[in-house]
């Protein structure tokens, strides 16, 4: 495990060789605010990969938004359907995974990344947290009370599942760009961990 949450790191250009040699999909896993999306969008620029967001792409299997899923059928519903989606896109053409923040506490769906994927956590403050997802109205669990609670919530069931990760970094209250460029320093320092083995 690599771990790019303590110190600063320096802006990286590009992904050395650029991806894992077994072409597995790289999957961002963390709170909802994180930066899964806009992070994970940037690294497959770089890294020239299709982004697919697990999100939509289970609205569009359900034909509905999450929220209505919610709504309609509960949670255990959305999180079956968010399993088998994110195991149809990891059999899938590799890629860049933007997952939910519940998916990989599913251990069916963790064990299934670590067998097809390799997991990057983005990790961020609760204040940042707070900040991020007070623009949108589109989270159904911070409809259940106040969102810091929530959210606070949610660091201490989740946290431990999340540290299970191949690599951990730091999600920065700077530019996306900033923080995308950390990830990349970090899956290079995986990689050259992983030749070193």
């Amino acid at each position: 495990m690599i771990d790019a949450t303590q110190n600063e790191l320096p802006a990286a250009p590009a992904v050395r060789s650029g991806l894992p040699p077994e072409d597995r999909s790289i999957v961002m896993v963390g709170l909802m605010g994180a930066g899964k999306t806009a992070i994970g969008k940037r690294l497959a620029a770089r890294l020239d990969l299709p982004f697919v967001d697990t999100d939509k792409e289970i609205e569009q299997a359900a034909g509905c938004a999450i929220p209505e899923i919610f709504a309609r059928y509960g949670e255990p519903a959305f999180r079956d359907g968010e399993r088998r989606v994110i195991a149809r896109l990891l059999a899938g053409p590799r890629c860049v995974l933007a997952t939910g923040g519940g998916a990989f506490v599913d251990p069916d769906t963790r064990a299934a990344v670590k067998a097809q994927g390799l997991s990057i956590w983005l990790k961020a403050d609760l204040d940042t947290l707070v900040r991020r997802t007070a623009r949108r109205t589109n989270r159904p669990l911070l409809n259940r009370g106040d969102p810091r609670d929530v959210l606070a919530n949610l660091m201490e069931v989740r946290y431990p599942f999340y540290a299970q990760a191949d690599i951990h970094v730091q999600s920065l209250e700077a530019p996306p760009d900033e923080t995308t460029s950390r990830v990349v320093d970090a899956l290079n320092g995986y990689f050259e961990t992983a030749e070193k083995r």
